[in-house]
C-alpha cells in the first residue's frame, strides 16, 4: 500500500484521457452483465429440463396440431410412464401487453405428475377437477395481477374464438402453485382441456404437443424413434425429442442467444484491450524521464514495472466494478418491463465472478508490453529525453 500514492498520481495525471477510458471500460460492462442476463434466461429452461421427459409435436411447426387421439397410442408404448398433452392459447389478459403463458392441458392430475417442480396443493388440484371452467396460476403471475382464489378472470383470445364468435374467455382461479426453485418459471396460466375443446369454434379433438415421461432417461432416444414411428406417413406425423432438445430449439428461434453473446463481447473486449493497451503505453511514454528517476532512486525493474501493471488493472478493475453495479440495476429495470415477456431477469454470481476475472485479464494484458518496455528502459537514455 506504501505505493499506492504514486500510483494514484499516475492514473490522474492526465485526467481527462483516464475520465474517457474508465467511461468505455464501464460502458463494456454494462453491456456484458445485461446481456448475460438475457442469455441465462434463454438458458434457464434448458437447464431446468427433466431427463425422463420427452416432447412430441407437429414434424412441420410446432403451430401445426395433432390428433386427441395420439395419447393413448403413445401411452401403449413399452417404457413409457405417462402421458399428457398441451395447446399454445394466446390471447391477452385486459391489455395486449399483459402477455403470459396460458393453454389447457387434458389431464391436470396427470401433468402436474410430469411436472414435479410444479406444486399445486391436493385440496385445490381436487376442485380444479370439479370446476369445469376452472383455472390454476403460478405464484408469480397470481403475485403479478393481485389474483386470489375464488377471481373470475377474463381473457380475450386471439387464435381461439368460442363458438359463436366471441373472443372472450371467463376462467374461475381455484388454485395458485408454486416452484421447487425459485428460478422455476411460474408466470403460466392453466386451464382444463375438456372446457377448451368443447367451447371452442373450431380445431375440435386436436392439441398441440404431448409431454411423454418416461421410466429411463436412457431410453430416450429408442422410444422417441418408436414414437415418431408410429405416426410415419400419417396426415400429422410427428417429432420427438428430449424436453433439453426442445427448450433449446425453441430458445433458437430468438437466435442462437449465446452464439450472438459470445461474439458481440469478443468484439467489444478485443476492442477495449486495444484502448487501455494504447492509453497505459501512451501514459509510460510520456513518463519515461520520471521512470528513469525512480530507477535512479533505486527502484528496481521489476518494482517500476509492478507499478505499471497495478496501474492498469485498477484503471480496468475499478470501472468495471461499478458497469457490473450499473448493469444490476438495470437488469432489474428491464425485468419490470418485459414482465410477462421473459421470465425474471438476474444477475446471477457467476456473472460477477466473470466480469472482475475478464477485468484482471485485461488490466495485465494491456499492461504487458508498456511494463516490458519499462523493464529495459536505460536510465541515461531517458533521461536525455526532453
Amino acid at each position: 500500500m506504501k505505493y499506492w500514492q504514486l500510483v494514484l498520481s499516475q492514473l490522474t495525471r492526465k485526467k481527462l484521457r483516464t475520465l474517457f477510458t474508465a467511461a468505455s471500460i464501464l460502458t463494456a460492462f454494462l453491456l456484458f452483465g445485461v446481456l448475460l442476463a438475457v442469455a441465462e434466461v434463454f438458458s434457464r429452461d434448458v437447464e431446468l429440463a427433466g431427463l425422463d421427459r420427452l416432447v412430441t409435436v407437429h414434424k412441420v411447426s410446432l403451430v401445426q396440431l395433432l390428433p386427441e387421439r395420439y395419447r393413448q397410442r403413445i401411452r401403449q408404448i413399452e417404457g413409457v410412464e405417462s402421458v399428457a398433452s398441451a395447446t399454445w392459447f394466446g390471447g391477452h389478459y385486459q391489455d395486449p401487453k399483459n402477455f403470459f403463458a396460458k393453454f389447457p392441458v387434458d389431464d391436470p392430475q396427470t401433468y402436474f405428475d410430469i411436472y414435479r417442480e410444479l406444486q399445486l396443493p391436493p385440496e385445490q388440484m381436487q376442485v380444479w377437477l370439479q370446476t369445469r371452467d376452472g383455472a390454476v396460476v403460478g405464484r408469480k403471475l397470481a403475485d403479478r395481477f393481485g389474483w386470489r382464489i375464488g377471481d373470475q378472470i377474463p381473457i380475450e383470445a386471439d387464435i381461439w374464438p368460442r363458438k359463436g364468435g366471441s373472443r372472450f374467455w371467463e376462467f374461475k382461479l381455484v388454485g395458485i402453485f408454486d416452484g421447487e426453485e425459485e428460478k422455476t418459471n411460474t408466470e403460466i396460466f392453466m386451464f382444463r382441456y375438456d372446457y377448451f375443446n368443447e367451447a371452442r369454434q373450431y380445431g375440435d379433438g386436436m392439441v398441440g404437443w404431448y409431454i411423454v415421461k418416461i421410466r429411463d432417461p436412457a431410453q430416450t432416444e429408442s422410444i422417441a424413434r418408436q414414437i415418431d414411428a408410429l405416426f410415419a406417413n400419417s396426415t400429422a406425423e410427428t417429432k420427438t425429442s428430449s424436453e433439453e432438445e426442445f427448450n433449446k430449439a425453441f430458445a433458437k428461434q430468438w437466435g442462437d442467444i449465446g452464439a450472438i453473446v459470445r461474439g458481440v463481447m469478443g468484439a467489444v473486449f478485443f476492442t477495449l484491450l486495444l484502448v487501455v493497451a494504447n492509453t497505459i503505453a501512451q501514459s509510460v511514454r510520456e513518463r519515461s524521464r520520471e521512470l528513469a528517476v525512480l530507477k535512479s532512486l533505486g527502484f528496481r525493474d521489476q518494482t517500476v514495472a509492478a507499478l505499471v501493471l497495478v496501474e492498469s488493472i485498477v484503471l480496468c478493475l475499478i470501472p468495471a466494478i461499478l458497469g457490473l453495479l450499473f448493469a444490476g440495476f438495470f437488469v432489474q429495470m428491464l425485468s419490470s418491463m418485459l414482465v410477462g415477456f421473459l421470465p425474471t431477469l438476474i444477475m446471477p454470481l457467476q456473472t460477477w465472478l466473470w466480469g472482475i476475472g475478464f477485468a484482471l485479464v485485461l488490466g495485465l494484458c494491456a499492461a504487458l508490453p508498456p511494463a516490458y518496455a519499462v523493464m529495459r528502459l536505460r536510465i541515461t537514455q531517458a533521461l536525455r529525453r526532453v
